[in-house]
């Protein structure tokens, strides 16, 4: 395990009063190598000749890097059974507003007026379709709906659960636009078999997708917030046996469940990970900072550890993403990111 030094430089600690929110930035350095000085004098160049641009050779490093890319290359995309009709993923995009109608500090979805919100939603589709017309966006909203507490509460549990107006509420603004719902999860010190079945209701709806937060399940008895939680592959595959038995029952269309990941320990064993064709599986990429430490968290947690659909994390706050990553930068990243959550 990291000392608490390293983790508090790699990822922060959330804050959570009230209401637990996402990290500070982590910058990252870059150096500079400067050019060795050629040992003589080059001569003058005649009238006729052309001055020719030396290009450096690449490095070791960049070498094996290249190599290394190649064979995870490889392992995309993930060979699965085919997709059941009414499958969202590939076929379309997913570009996701996330937070709580209760909280301006965990997310887009509640730091504006419900209309602005929505509006602002409008913008990002328009922009990820201009950007790849080839793939139809889906807009969605994506509610915590259990929010991990620094404080155990009455039943000592560290998480608060939203109630059901609250989710209609969400699931109303929705409506106007079309748009799927997430309810995403936050243990804390309770389990998936506890949270799942009370939101059974809300999962049997067409429209209503799953995500869930390994960094905020405690299964060590540590309080939220003071370090990173963990799920097993076992967790997601109850996640996943819990909405395909839904599918089975209600006769539903596919469902999507969202598993955050920034860190190797957040989701252990994913090789164990077990895919159904109700259920499609996407693992997103939940880091921070600038674009070159997203996409190499992206790189190491995502790709190299292929489970079936890749997600991408965009935060507005400059403290989180400064920069933030381009669209066109995420576009280049392979596999491609098929679920965009902003927050």
């Amino acid at each position: 395990m990291r000392s608490l030094l390293a983790f508090l430089l790699y990822v922060a600690l959330p804050l959570v009063a009230p209401l637990l929110v996402a990290p500070p930035l982590v910058a990252q350095a870059t150096t500079d190598t400067a050019a060795p000085k050629p040992r003589h004098k080059a001569a003058a160049p005649t009238t006729t000749a052309r001055k020719k641009k030396t290009v450096p050779p690449p490095n070791a490093d960049s070498i094996a890097h290249a190599r290394e890319d190649s064979i995870l290359d490889a392992r995309w995309p993930v060979k699965t059974a085919d997709q059941l009709p009414g499958a969202i993923l590939p076929a379309k995009r997913i570009v996701a507003y996330y937070g709580n109608l209760l909280s301006k500090k965990m997310g887009v979805l509640g730091e504006y007026e419900p209309e602005e919100m929505l509006r602002k939603l409008d913008t990002e589709v328009a922009a990820w379709t201009k950007a790849d017309p080839a793939t139809p966006v889906q807009p969605a909203l994506h509610l915590i709906a259990v929010v991990a507490q620094a404080a155990p509460g009455k039943d000592g549990r560290y998480r608060l659960r939203m109630d059901s107006a609250l989710i209609e509420r969400v699931a109303a603004l929705a409506a106007k636009r079309n748009a799927l719902v997430f309810l995403d999860v936050q243990v804390g010190q309770s389990n998936l078999r506890d949270e799942l079945p009370r939101l059974a209701g809300f999962l049997a709806r067409p429209n209503f997708h799953l995500g869930i937060d390994p960094e905020f399940s405690m299964k060590d008895g540590t309080p939220p917030g003071k370090k990173v939680g963990t799920y097993d592959a076992a967790d997601v595959n109850y996640a996943s046996a819990f909405l395909a038995d839904l599918v089975t029952k209600h006769a539903l269309t596919p469902k999507v469940l969202v598993v955050h990941r920034f860190t190797q320990h957040g989701v252990t064993n994913t090789r164990k990970i077990t895919l159904d064709p109700r259920v499609q599986v996407v693992m997103d990429m939940d880091g921070f900072g600038p674009p070159d430490l997203k996409k190499n968290t992206f790189r190491k947690w995502i790709k190299a550890e292929p489970v079936q659909f890749a997600g991408w994390k965009q935060f507005y706050k400059p403290r989180n993403d400064s920069p933030r990553t381009t669209i066109a930068e995420i576009l280049k990243l392979h596999p491609r990111p098929l679920y965009i959550q902003y927050q």
